[in-house]
């Protein structure tokens, strides 16, 4: 009896120190670093609605960040037909949205034709289940079984269905509310509830009791160790690190990097990099228009930039040199496939044997009484208008007239690619599977804002998602990323690493596969 009274005394004590004590504090305020222009996650795009909604959504599966599996969540097993056609998800009956409703196959079947209805213009999710046309239907046949129909094998979907834009909604409340509403009255089965959402001011979130079915993702697979999260806007970057020094927030992301570095030797905050898989930050540059229609003109603007240099001077120490279209951290990244590092003397030789030569003495370089220009178009966003700075000054040190412009926010961005009038245009892209590289690449890709028109990457790309053996989606999307850098179809400039810092007294937080989102049920605050 003796020894079980202490085993018990010794059990306690552990499960003490695992969880957080009923004086630590319930609140948390995370600081937001863009204002989206919605965010339903079945309708639109932005990554930063991912921080507060994968809080409050559940996906039928989970990608592992640390074995790169496919886990269990709504859904325990999935079978896969081996024609690539059938996907068949076997549900947890013990779910239940926050409104009470039920969780059933019948749920799912709402939230994916919701997703593919061409009239509700999904911004992501849609183009998530496939080329337009892959995804068939669904179908329940009973409560517990979910089964996918595609008209053409697409590899990607498992990926697709794990994130944040596949969040599984509570069907009466999406009859409840149009597609322009919902957004303020989210109703998910995940960790947190939705309570409010008051655009460019906060965004309020409180604990589900009656939570009991996290995924093994999770540490804490019960109900969260918080009671309440409030998100906050903080879109001008100068900001954040006050705000994190005033207390006004425990959490920030995309802090910036002499902040990073200031504030990680401060015993009062901790450092959380986290590499974001997808595209880098980079400069696509047109094919369609003088002089970047010239490939010789392109390989000289990729070979002129002091990458490692302009790198370590903006961001520090936090981001890795990008070599291609895809990240490091992404899926099917090849390392081979690099571009090459900077080099002065052979981008000028490349302009040489485009006949651009300097004939008058005016430092730049002209050809049939036409100076050798380029239209640079940026965002604020990344610090891209740092890196537009070095980038600028390392082109015309070769010679290069450079018109930069700088435009307010991303869809104005949009706008300016839109009009065709550009020679380059920065923009990073988020993804954890080498599919994004189709949107961008593709001669039929929405993104396509290099203007590329390539038949033999049109067949890499696409059998690459019509591939489902994962070593020959490997090579081909390692020869995807060799032709767009021998192309020069793109200047790779950095991986994105986010900055997060969060006061030393918050404890358990990790980010997911995707980078970007925080798993907030296993967070606490220590006394």
């Amino acid at each position: 009896m003796k020894r079980l009274l202490i085993f018990s005394l010794m059990l306690s004590l552990a499960l003490t120190g695992c969880a957080p004590t009923s004086a630590a504090p319930t609140t948390l305020t995370y600081g937001l670093t863009l204002v989206p222009t919605g965010i339903d996650p079945h309708l639109n795009a932005s990554a930063e609605l991912g921080i507060p909604l994968t809080s409050v959504y559940d996906t039928l599966i989970y990608l592992d960040p640390a074995t790169h599996d496919f886990v269990s969540g709504l859904a325990t097993t999935w079978d896969v037909a081996s024609d690539g056609l059938t996907y068949t998800f076997h549900l947890r009956s013990d779910v239940k949205f926050h409104d009470g409703i039920a969780f059933n196959a019948q749920a799912v079947c709402v939230n994916l034709d919701r997703i593919a209805n061409p009239d509700n213009k999904s911004q992501k999710a849609a183009g998530m289940l496939g080329p337009q046309g892959t995804y068939e239907g669904c179908e329940a046949p009973d409560a517990q079984t979910v089964i996918l129909h595609l008209k053409q094998s697409y590899a990607p979907l498992l990926d697709s269905l794990s994130q944040v834009y596949f969040g599984m909604a509570s069907p009466a409340a999406l009859a409840k509310w149009n597609n322009a509403d919902y957004q303020f009255h989210q109703v998910g089965t995940g960790p947190f509830k939705f309570v409010e959402y008051v655009p460019s001011d906060h965004l309020t979130l409180t604990r589900n009791p009656d939570y009991a079915w996290g995924p093994s993702v999770y540490t804490n697979r019960g109900s969260a160790y918080l009671e309440n999260i409030t998100f906050k806007f903080y879109e001008d970057p100068a900001t954040r690190a006050v705000a994190l020094e005033s207390g006004a927030v425990q959490i920030i992301g995309e802090v910036l990097p002499q902040d990073a570095a200031r504030l990680a030797q401060d015993k009062r905050f901790h450092l959380h990099t986290t590499p974001i898989p997808g595209q880098p930050l980079q400069i696509f540059l047109n094919t369609q228009r003088a002089p970047t229609d010239d490939e010789h003109v392109r390989q000289a603007l990729l070979l002129g930039v002091d990458r490692a240099g302009l790198v370590k001077a903006i961001f520090g120490d936090y981001s890795p040199v990008a070599t291609g279209p895809l990240a490091g951290a992404t899926s099917g990244y090849s390392a081979e496939a690099a571009a090459p590092a900077y080099d002065s003397k052979k981008a000028a030789e490349r302009l040489a044997q485009s006949g651009w030569q300097d004939t008058n003495g005016d430092k730049i370089l002209d050809k049939d009484g036409t100076d050798l220009s380029v239209d640079l178009v940026f965002s604020p966003l990344g610090l891209m208008p740092q890196a537009a700075q070095v980038v600028q000054a390392n082109w015309e040190a070769l010679g290069i007239k450079v018109n930069s412009q700088q435009v307010a926010n991303f869809l104005a961005l949009k706008d300016a690619q839109a009009s065709g009038e550009y020679n380059a245009i920065s923009l990073n892209f988020f993804g954890s599977d080498p599919d994004l590289l189709r949107a961008w690449f593709a001669s039929t890709g929405f993104s396509n804002w290099s203007k590329v028109n390539d038949p033999e990457l049109d067949t890499l790309l696409t059998n690459g998602f019509l591939t489902t053996d994962a070593a020959k989606r490997a090579s081909i999307y390692a020869e995807a990323q060799k032709r767009i850098n021998a192309q020069a179809l793109i200047i790779p400039l950095r991986d994105y690493v986010n900055l997060n810092i969060a006061s030393a007294k918050v404890t358990g937080l990790r980010y997911n596969a995707q980078g970007w989102f925080p798993w907030l049920v296993d967070v606490a605050v220590e006394p």
